[in-house]
């Protein structure tokens, strides 16, 4: 079994039988690595640790005793995700030693990190990132140099959680710890024809994740290449987390049994799908992706659904929208990024060189949150500027808060009134741009389900004539996860 044929359930099997151990599979990834990271540039900083944890499963497999569900699974951890000991850089050279800046080291795993770790699986490393996850394109910014798309290497490899997506996609990591603000875990996954899970707010902890609206937007997701994959990570990682209070909105929620477990054959036979248009976004798609999308409502009909064109027409769902000025992007939300980094770096504790804004515009000489800084284009919202100067006050968080209320309101009355099960779309309005180029992935969806908390699950529909990804998006009621995995895997099973 070669790297790019894994999957959980292949592996467990082979540990299993005896055919192969964690640390067999451990050095093949580590071949993997050696032969093409060079060239990816996913990986940034190695596990040191990663040959005794497999040695350590191993131990547990032979001694008789449960090792986990993901026992002996390769993974990746987006950098901005903290791993006890290993540097959380977020993609700036000012928090990288390796590039003359100053390394924020925590000292205990993020909740996600914890909750993969117990579940058996042997962190590969920490990938590439945009500086401060501000990019949903690329990575070229980030200190350690840009991160390519591994199908199609030319083209955007989607970001911020870039790396993490090209090591699932080039084959050596079996699941990738992703996160988004603004579509960095759906963009990845489509450019880079991957299976992705942008999940509930709430539903998964970001506690210790390198925050851009930890307390408003950011959410902790799988990348994989099978349903299966991401719906076996999704029960791992969901749940209530003491360290994250706002997880105790998800209880309840999660299916009997688990994710994994619910998944069924035949799913989209009966549902009712809503189609993406003007009522969703007056944003037209091209006639490359009207090509794909049509061969998608063709398998998605094929496979039994019944499709409703433009649901949201009449709703005042697309009107909903505050885009910034030559940007397709309505980050609301993203102005709390001040008072949720600065709960964070105080977690690094005050013995730590970093441990709050101010710590870290002294150390390094540089301020991220100045108009000129990554996250500069966010001094358009009106009060951005009095926020990131009273970052250690509590916002008033009631204009987003009325955001989310609109946008959940509008989207469950349609629902509701077309009897739809979810909506369906294509991830992406345009080809993926070139990485060299100043051109940005256009997608269908980020803002819309980022500033009302939905899910979205990111499924392959094939490629561009560029070959970059051509991602399809299933987007349904908080909490639906179960129901968008079941319609996501009888797509997957169309092909």
């Amino acid at each position: 079994m070669k790297p790019g044929e894994w999957t959980v359930a292949k592996i467990q099997a082979a540990l299993v039988r005896g055919e192969t151990t964690a640390e067999a599979i451990l050095r093949q990834a580590q071949g993997e690595i050696d032969r093409l990271d060079g060239r990816l540039n996913a990986i940034i900083t190695t596990n040191p640790d990663a040959l005794d944890e497999a040695r350590a499963i191993d131990r547990r497999i032979a001694a008789g005793g449960g090792a986990g569900p993901l026992a002996g699974v390769p993974i990746v951890v987006k950098d901005t995700m903290d791993i006890a000991g290993l540097p959380t850089t977020g993609g700036w050279f000012k928090l990288s030693s390796r590039a003359g800046g100053t390394d924020l080291i925590p000292s205990r795993d993020s909740p996600v990190v914890a909750r993969m770790r117990a579940a058996g699986a042997v962190i590969l490393g920490k990938t590439n990132v945009p500086v401060m996850s501000a990019s949903g394109t690329h990575a070229n910014d980030s200190w350690a140099g840009p991160t390519l798309n591994a199908i199609a290497p030319d083209r955007a490899p989607g970001g911020s959680s870039a790396g993490s997506a090209t090591a699932v996609a080039a084959g050596y990591a079996v699941i990738g710890l992703a996160e988004e603000t603004g579509g960095s875990i759906q963009n990845p996954a489509a450019a880079q024809g991957l299976v992705g899970i942008k999940p509930s707010f709430a539903l998964i902890s970001n506690a210790g994740v390198m925050p851009l609206a930890g307390s408003t937007r950011d959410v902790v997701g799988p990348v994989a290449r099978t349903v299966s994959d991401a719906a076996i990570a999704l029960d791992v990682l969901a749940g209530y987390t003491a360290a994250d209070p706002k997880t105790v909105a998800g209880i309840g929620h999660r299916p009997k049994g688990g994710y994994a477990a619910s998944l069924r054959p035949g799913a989209l036979k009966g549902r009712k799908l809503g189609l993406y248009g003007a009522g969703w976004r007056a944003a037209p798609l091209s006639s490359e992706t009207e090509t794909l999308y049509a061969a998608a409502q063709e398998r998605l009909r094929r496979q039994g659904a019944l499709l409703v064109p433009d649901p949201f027409a009449g709703s005042g769902f697309a009107e909903l929208a505050r885009l910034l000025r030559g940007m397709p992007y309505d980050p609301r939300g993203e102005e709390y990024v001040a008072y949720d980094l600065e709960r964070y770096l105080a977690g690094f504790g005050p013995g730590a060189p970093i441990h709050s804004i101010e710590t870290l515009r002294r150390v390094t000489g540089a301020d991220p949150l100045g108009p000129s800084g990554s996250l500069g284009y966010l001094y358009e919202l009106e009060n951005f500027a009095a926020l990131v100067e009273n970052y250690g006050e509590a916002p008033d968080m009631s204009e987003f808060v009325a955001a989310r209320e609109s946008y959940l309101d509008i989207f469950d009355k349609v629902m509701d009134a077309a009897g739809l099960d979810a909506i369906v779309m294509p991830q992406t309005r345009e080809a993926i741009p070139p990485r060299e180029s100043d051109l940005v992935i256009l997608e269908t969806a980020v803002s819309e389900i980022n500033i009302s908390g939905l899910p979205g699950i990111t499924v392959s529909a094939g490629t561009y004539a560029s070959g970059g990804g051509a991602g399809l998006l299933f987007v349904g009621r908080l909490w639906s996860e179960a129901t968008l995995l079941n319609l996501a895997l009888d797509f997957e099973a169309s092909c």
